[in-house]
């Protein structure tokens, strides 16, 4: 079960996290994955990428971001968020701004186990108005 929470716990969690993955779908349903430097403008995740990128966040809305664990059996930090807007003159200067609409902490169940089944999640946030969010 989901437990909402605030826009401020996403902030605590992607602070002090390296580069995160932005998973984009190109027009032939492949997922496409980039590594990026994410900064805040406001309640926006803001970063740079490059064309393939960016072409795909502006044709296909719904993209991921996903963060590492920072050590060993630690969470996964994973953000779904929805293109807010693009820009790009393919000359280096692309930028995507998305609105996060989900986040959770994830890792396997038993970190030590490779194959082990289940996972341990935890939720960061969930925008109100998201399908499925819960209350």
């Amino acid at each position: 079960m989901s437990v909402a929470v605030s826009l401020d716990r996403l902030r605590e969690e992607a602070t002090g996290r390296s580069a995160a993955y932005l998973l984009t779908v190109g027009s032939d349903g492949r997922p496409h994955s980039v590594s990026v430097l994410v900064g805040w403008d406001e309640d926006a995740l803001v970063m740079a990428a490059g064309n393939r990128s960016v072409a795909n966040a502006g044709e296909r809305p719904l993209v991921s971001l996903l963060w590492p664990p920072v050590e060993r059996g630690g969470f996964s930090l994973i953000v779904d968020a929805t293109v807010s807007s693009v820009t790009g003159n393919g000359a280096g200067d692309n930028r995507i701004v998305v609105t996060p609409t989900r986040a959770v902490l994830h890792r396997p169940a038993d970190p030590g186990s490779a194959g082990s089944p289940g996972s341990d999640c935890a939720a960061v946030y969930s925008r109100p108005d998201e399908p499925g969010a819960s209350r």
